[in-house]
């Protein structure tokens, strides 16, 4: 598992990522409007795994490997308000 390349998927990702209140909007999400910041705490979306897989060819580990990433930093960032519009 090459971890540089994967620190640089994770930094794609959450540049593409914005957050309003309690909201994240987000291309790898199938629907159309945010999700609530509580579903991160959940499994991994298989929207997420797909996106992933099409964009960026991971496998699943690497996969795995991006969501418990992402969701650390975006945690972070939502604490310290770093995405936040509005």
């Amino acid at each position: 598992m090459n971890n540089k390349f994967l620190d640089k998927v994770i930094e794609q990702i959450i540049s593409e990522t914005r957050i309003m209140g309690d909201k994240v909007y987000t291309d790898f999400f199938l629907l159309p409007f945010p999700f609530p910041f509580s579903i991160l705490s959940g499994y991994l979306p298989s929207s997420f795994y797909i996106h992933c897989k099409e964009v960026y060819s991971l496998n699943k580990e690497e996969t795995d490997y991006v969501w418990e990433k992402y969701k650390e930093r975006i945690v972070l960032l939502m604490e310290k308000k770093e995405l936040s519009y509005g």
